[in-house]
């Protein structure tokens, strides 16, 4: 086999996963603001599921511009999302201001989660046509971290209204446009 031979396999390999990697960074941001939020370190969890976000965008670019998108990326995608724009900024907003709540807040919390699980079950059964249906869970992840940055200015209570709109928004059956 010659050289020229190995380096052209290689590329078509790393070309094949090069979407499934930017999925990983996306699931390991994500899984490294869940530990900053367990540590207190609220800011930098922010910082980490936005950059997590990023990741998830070009993943999904890669994917369709390199005509790689296999099923196989679709679920690990989901997998990704859950951790990233479920559980990240549900704990982000847990930990900075719904546990002083008790209870509802702990509810309210494991509700987002269990919505965006749905969300995503739900696309990953759907035939592409086009359309999501329900908020997307990257923009109802990224709305509820952006709320964060609010509670110095909003109502404490006024958070557990938050995340239960965008559980529902997650849930419903309205239709949006994929752009």
């Amino acid at each position: 086999m010659l050289l020229s031979d190995v380096v052209d396999h290689t590329i078509k390999k790393l070309k094949a996963q090069t979407a499934n990697v930017l999925t990983f960074v996306n699931m390991g941001l994500g899984g490294f603001a869940i530990v900053a939020g367990i540590q207190g370190q609220l800011h930098l969890s922010l910082l980490l599921i936005f950059l997590a976000a990023m990741a998830d965008r070009f993943d999904g670019m890669a994917a369709r511009k390199l005509q790689i998108e296999s099923e196989l990326g679709k679920q690990l995608d989901s997998m990704s999302d859950i951790i990233s724009f479920g559980v990240a900024p549900a704990l982000l907003l847990y930990q900075g201001i719904l546990n002083l709540f008790g209870f509802p807040g702990v509810f309210f919390t494991i509700f987002y989660i269990g919505c965006g699980a749905f969300r995503l079950a739900r696309f990953n059964i759907s035939e592409n046509n086009g359309f999501f249906t329900g908020l997307p869970i990257t923009a109802a992840g990224c709305l509820l971290t952006l709320s964060y940055l609010a509670v110095p200015y909003l109502p404490p209570f006024s958070f557990l209204f938050i995340t239960l709109v965008l559980s529902l928004l997650m849930i419903s059956t309205f239709t949006l446009k994929k752009v």
